[in-house]
């Protein structure tokens, strides 16, 4: 049975769900994790701000289930607007290193809380 997985340092879920769950094969899987900061319930402004603020929130559930970024194999990245792609690169580059993991990034119609960015990985334990 799977084990959830929940950070204080991020933002409590908006829905019924975990931040993560640890697989009994040894893998993490994140929920999508949304720009809000668990410190003061805000959302920055910027699809870069937010990609950093998702990719914080993101960290922090890895490191509850005692992963890290360096073992993430898969992210998905949704974004409101695709032309924010680039910006989002670059920020996206400041928090991973060869060998990068695989990506998927797709423009969505909407995101929960009228979010920007929204990310999600899957990452060995």
């Amino acid at each position: 049975m799977p084990k959830a997985v929940n950070s204080d340092k991020a933002p409590a879920a908006v829905g019924p769900y975990s931040h993560g769950s640890e697989a009994s094969c040894g893998l993490i899987f994140t929920s999508g994790q949304l720009p809000i900061d668990g410190k003061t319930g805000q959302m920055p402004e910027g699809a870069a701000e937010q990609a950093k603020q998702s990719l914080e929130n993101v960290r922090y559930t890895l490191e509850a289930a005692g992963s890290s970024l360096a073992k993430v194999v898969k992210t998905t990245v949704y974004l409101k607007n695709i032309g924010d792609f680039g910006a989002v690169n670059e920020v996206y580059a400041s928090f991973f290193s060869e060998p990068f993991p695989a990506r998927s990034c797709f423009e969505v119609a909407c995101l929960p809380k009228d979010a920007l960015v929204e990310i999600e990985v899957v990452a060995e334990k």
